[in-house]
């Protein structure tokens, strides 16, 4: 009978994302519950489901890349990096990198937030996922009346959104031509380089040590001297200059500079 171990080889070589790299207890609990909300006895019958079926495949990717998002989320996180930081570091061939973007939300939320510093047009926004579907649903740009009703800032409700029918917006052209959605896995592909702003939020708090080491590194390469990382409000580093980054802010991180 299939265990969790084998499973998760299993799942690797079925969708190419390796669960073995997120914290055991939390993914084990959190695909047992699933499993057993499916009305599946073991992991066996659940694999052997997902085969053959695809909404069930689906709803599996959907739960195991963890889709949770929302516009300006943690508002008083943006009112910072607003006022204190975008003004010493916003310049004209400004690199931005929203790293799990999910639908699209967070990528978009800086492009509204960046048209009160530069044109558009000077800014490079990659946005990346490792779900296709997610994906595909950011770059149509369509959001229900609740998700945008919650956006802090009604003034860029007011100039960037417009209402489609009684359940949903859709996001102006201008904000969605900004953004350049990619496919990307955090812990196999390559990452973009030459970035001024890397935002990763309420990611990592699911990986393992080891997948949350090497990542780490890998944002320290992809950002400019002096670029700034935007975490989650509950992925504070700990001892971030073994990373070579320094607290700048509660939750934003400046990568050392060792040039001379």
């Amino acid at each position: 009978m299939v265990g969790y171990e084998e499973f998760v080889k299993k799942v690797y070589k079925l969708t190419g994302i390796d669960l073995s790299l997120y914290k055991e207890k939390q993914m084990k609990r959190r695909l047992e519950s699933l499993i057993a909300n499916k009305k599946f006895k073991s992991y066996d019958e659940y694999y052997n489901a997902l085969l053959t079926d695809k909404v069930l495949y689906d709803e599996f990717l959907d739960y195991i890349t963890i889709n949770v998002t929302e516009f300006f989320r943690n508002p008083n996180q943006w009112e910072i990096l607003e006022k204190d930081l975008l003004p010493t570091i916003v310049k004209k061939g400004f690199r931005v990198w929203s790293a799990a973007c999910s639908t699209g939300e967070e990528p978009y939320s800086v492009a509204m937030l960046l048209t009160k510093f530069i044109d558009l047009k000077d800014v490079t926004i990659i946005a990346t996922d490792i779900d296709t579907r997610a994906l595909e649903k950011a770059k149509k740009g369509i959001y229900s009346v609740d998700a945008v009703s919650k956006i802090p800032y009604p003034e860029y409700v007011k100039k960037f959104f417009k209402k489609i029918d009684e359940k949903y917006y859709q996001i102006s052209e201008e904000i969605r031509r900004a953004v350049r959605f990619e496919k990307h896995d955090l812990l196999k592909d390559e990452y973009p380089k030459n970035i001024d702003l890397l935002i990763c939020r309420n990611v990592l708090i699911y990986f393992n040590d080891i997948a949350k080491d090497k990542v780490y590194r890998k944002f320290y390469e992809s950002l400019n001297e002096d670029g700034i990382f935007f975490v989650g409000s509950t992925e504070q580093i700990i001892l971030p200059y073994r990373y070579n980054f320094e607290p700048v802010r509660t939750f934003f991180y400046k990568k050392i500079s060792f040039q001379k």
